[in-house]
């Protein structure tokens, strides 16, 4: 999903603590200055404070990670080096960096920023040991919120988003995602006071933050605030909920039936669907990039499933399409991508990531919306089917689905 939520978190007077990390516990280490559990809180727009749980823990002998824990997740961030009393978080796989100094053996303090020094930095400070992800004062919940729910989502332009929201509810814990065309909001985790909630979440891009009420009824409302704006959503209970047909939002150009391209690989060769690999093997290509929250959830799964899969004679090929044109730039993005989800397909660049830079390097598409999409080829590289988006893990039934109908997409492009 090419939109990147932002995040932001709130207190409110006389303190006490909701347990919202219910998935993962870890000691804490007091002999070291760095490792254990911390909550770290961004500053978003001056006025606004945004919680997230991360980890420090040795992932070699000599080597420290940072893990950014998300309701079910513990996502591996990267490097950690400590230098005297500063502290970095190499966040390669999104090209941040986490710059921070330690004060004294619980306290960080410093900002979040890209490696090559662009954009506004985010200002962040973070405590040892404290594994509360929201500190609310207020009620008890007032009831279970935990449902499929309709939501319409509305930009400061106006623009109206059909969207699905999945809310998980354990007592005052509360888990969420929300499903767009374009791919889902991923492991949102949070909390219910009385009928308002909260949800944040944070892997080392965007910061996610959304606050809301919940009515009697099934009435859902509320605010998706970010780093530089706010959108408004409104919703109600419904089962069935649903989003547009995602098979008929990326399409080809009348005249066109079937799919090739020319691009080069990770060791500089071109690689088209004409070449021998290829020959007679039905194709499920995919275009994304390792930047891409989504497009990792997509991997995830594609990259265990062509292992089971692959002798059943289909390949997988994956476009990437990356922040720079430049080709080391985009290799090393690529590298990392392969070797963290265990990746054995191909993998080709296509170029920057501009989705009419997908439509000028895939001139059998008409229309490109979102990263990542998948299409299905046959055996003579016909086009059976086009989906666009992901519904990943945090989607539960919804992820269910889409695995289900991939099989089937599969079992039809293999006759």
């Amino acid at each position: 999903m090419i939109t990147l939520f932002k995040s932001v978190s709130i207190f409110l007077g006389c303190l006490f603590l909701l347990e919202t990390e219910h998935a993962y516990s870890a000691e804490n280490n007091n002999s070291s200055p760095i490792l254990g559990r911390w909550r770290g809180v961004f500053k978003v727009r001056d006025s606004i404070d945004v919680p997230f749980i991360f980890e420090i823990r040795k992932k070699a002998a000599n080597q420290l990670n940072v893990y950014f824990i998300n309701w079910k997740e513990q996502f591996d961030g990267g490097l950690v080096e400590l230098k005297s009393d500063s502290v970095y978080m190499y966040i390669d796989q999104f090209d941040n960096v986490m710059a921070l100094k330690l004060d004294g053996n619980n306290q960080l303090s410093g900002v979040l920023r890209k490696k090559d020094g662009s954009g506004t930095p985010i200002s962040l400070t973070a405590e040892r040991g404290n594994k509360q992800r929201f500190l609310i004062a207020g009620e008890m919940p007032k009831g279970n919120y935990s449902g499929t729910y309709q939501v319409l989502f509305k930009s400061p332009t106006g623009k109206i988003d059909t969207t699905v929201g999945v809310l998980n509810q354990d007592g005052a814990h509360l888990a969420a995602t929300f499903l767009r065309t374009t791919g889902d909001s991923r492991f949102l985790d949070g909390v219910v006071v009385g009928n308002r909630f909260y949800l944040s979440s944070f892997i080392g891009s965007g910061i996610a933050y959304y606050e809301g009420i919940l009515n009697e009824g099934g009435q859902i409302e509320g605010s998706q605030i970010g780093v530089r704006s706010t959108s408004t959503f409104a919703g109600t209970l419904k089962p069935d909920a649903e989003l547009p047909d995602a098979y008929q939002l990326t399409l080809m150009k009348p005249g066109y039936s079937s799919f090739d391209f020319s691009f080069p690989n990770l060791e500089g060769g071109l690689v088209s669907l004409q070449d021998k690999k290829f020959e007679n093997k039905a194709v499920v290509l995919t275009i994304g990039g390792s930047w891409c929250p989504n497009c990792m959830d997509e991997a995830a799964f594609l990259s265990a499933w062509y292992k089971e899969n692959r002798a059943r004679g289909v390949e997988v090929v994956s476009i990437h399409y990356e922040r720079s044109n430049d080709t080391a730039y985009a290799k090393r993005g690529m590298d990392r991508f392969r070797n963290r989800f265990g990746i054995a397909y191909t993998q080709v660049f296509g170029g920057i990531a501009d989705n009419s830079v997908v439509l000028s390097t895939l001139p059998a598409l008409k229309t490109f919306v979102a990263f990542p999409t998948t299409i299905f080829l046959d055996r003579n590289k016909k086009v059976q089917a086009i989906h666009t988006g992901f519904s990943g893990p945090a989607t539960g039934a919804f992820y269910e689905s889409f695995k289900k109908e991939f099989n089937q997409h599969v079992d039809e492009i293999l006759k």
